[in-house]
């Protein structure tokens, strides 16, 4: 499954979030894989694209809860989307 995370750094965390991040450069947790990741200039927002199992996705933001607000959201493509809508307005 997809998710489209988003997170918040408050101004408190943003020196240690910012240093996490250089430090570690975010890696992948198993079971996760990061399709995207974006970062909004002079804020504290930012989107990431994962894949993964749950308990993956669980264990990501795990390991940054402490310093981000989170929030992930299934997403999937056009593609399944179509098929899902087509099921109740047709082809």
């Amino acid at each position: 499954m997809k998710y489209m995370g988003q997170w918040k750094i408050s101004p408190n965390n943003y020196k240690g979030a910012v240093e996490r991040f250089l430090s570690t450069g975010a890696p992948e947790v198993e079971g996760m894989s990061i399709l995207g990741r974006w970062h909004v200039p002079g804020s504290s927002y930012g989107w990431i694209l994962v894949e993964g199992e749950p308990a993956a996705l669980a264990a990501h933001a795990a390991q940054w809860g402490d310093l981000l607000e989170l929030t992930f959201t299934p997403v999937f493509d056009d593609e399944t989307a179509a098929a899902g809508l087509s099921q109740i307005y047709g082809s």
